[in-house]
């Protein structure tokens, strides 16, 4: 069972663009640096793009974490293998 959910939103910038994107999760005081931390793309509206584009985006990026940071919380990173524009919502999940 997860301990600690959210979302988080990782903007790719305007265009041009960037193959990648960050955001820190923080306000997370139960999280050790054992946790384990996870994040996941849902087909959910944000910024500029619809729900459609959420869907398919996870053709062309990927998302991870970084390792938590006790007490405080841990990283989302997103990297594409093409330049993307704007912001994707992102769901995270933590549990020990």
């Amino acid at each position: 069972m997860a301990s600690g959910v959210g979302t988080a939103t990782v903007d790719f910038g305007a265009w041009p663009g960037s193959n990648e994107a960050s955001v820190a999760v923080t306000g997370q005081p139960g999280i050790s640096a054992t946790s384990a931390a996870e994040a996941f793309l849902m087909a959910e509206a944000s910024g500029v793009h619809t729900a459609a584009d959420a869907s398919y985006v996870g053709l062309f990026m990927a998302v991870s974490c970084g390792v938590p940071a006790a007490g405080t919380g841990f990283t989302v990173y997103a990297r594409a293998g093409y330049k993307l524009t704007g912001t994707f919502k992102v769901r995270w999940v933590w549990s020990d």
